[in-house]
């Protein structure tokens, strides 16, 4: 027989329990510290605005010169220009293997910790053979970028998230966290408010080269492959007409040039 007794003592233990294993259930759940600072109210109103910005990805076709701001995300293109947060700097980014990806994020680090510019906006002017890291993985397997890597690239790894992204971000000289060399990731800038914009005109190109060399598993026209490469940007990419005149825009509006 079960006495009151007994279902007082099977409650006390029942809430001892809950109150042991409460802290390590709302550690899984909670959400993961933000990488923007804390303080860059303008950075993150405009990742938010960013995050809400409409991107086309259901090209048919596009052509070689665009003529009109719905064939490129000129919503987003237009947030970044008009960002009155600041300092804002816009990297030159050519060569997929060169340290770009590092010396942002020395910008950033930097910007926000040494001179104290929490709204810091760092932009990624990508083109060349740099524009390759921002190609989904459909696309990688598919036309096979390896080889226009020379094998250095067997997919497309700064996209990964290194373990020292799950680092506690509170500590910000941890020489292997989430703000150090170990943690240079496409993925891990974006969450830090770094934009990537994209080039139609390096589309165009590398489709051109492509469907010249015969690399072309669906016979496509090369309008039609220029608007498949187009659709297969990676999330949060900012397609632009082209990086070269879109440079110009930049500076007018205030980017300081680094390349």
């Amino acid at each position: 027989m079960v006495t009151r007794r007994d279902l007082l003592k099977q409650a006390g233990a029942a809430a001892i329990g809950t109150a042991l294993t409460a802290p390590a259930a709302l550690a899984r759940t909670a959400a993961p510290a933000p990488l923007e600072p804390l303080s860059a109210a303008s950075l993150h109103a405009l990742s938010a605005a960013l995050a809400r910005a409409p991107r086309r990805r259901d090209f048919k076709t596009v052509p070689m010169i665009l003529t009109s701001p719905a064939q490129w995300d000129s919503d987003a293109l237009n947030l970044v220009l008009n960002y009155r947060g600041g300092p804002k700097q816009v990297w030159d980014n050519t060569a997929l293997t060169s340290p770009w990806l590092n010396l942002m994020r020395n910008a950033l680090n930097t910007q926000i910790w040494s001179f104290r510019h929490p709204n810091f906006l760092c932009v990624s002017a990508t083109h060349g053979s740099a524009h390759l890291a921002l190609y989904d993985a459909a696309i990688w397997e598919k036309y096979r970028f390896s080889e226009l890597t020379k094998g250095r690239f067997a997919r497309n790894t700064l996209l990964a998230e290194p373990p020292a992204a799950h680092v506690n971000p509170r500590d910000y000289e941890d020489t292997r966290g989430v703000f150090s060399p170990h943690d240079n990731s496409i993925t891990v800038l974006q969450k830090r408010g770094v934009v990537f914009l994209a080039c139609h005109n390096e589309i165009w190109e590398l489709t051109m080269k492509l469907h010249k060399k015969g690399v072309n598993p669906d016979h496509l026209s090369h309008e039609r492959m220029a608007a498949e490469f187009t659709n297969h940007l990676i999330p949060g990419v900012v397609l632009t007409p082209g990086i070269v005149g879109t440079l110009p825009q930049l500076e007018l509006a205030g980017f300081q040039y680094a390349k």
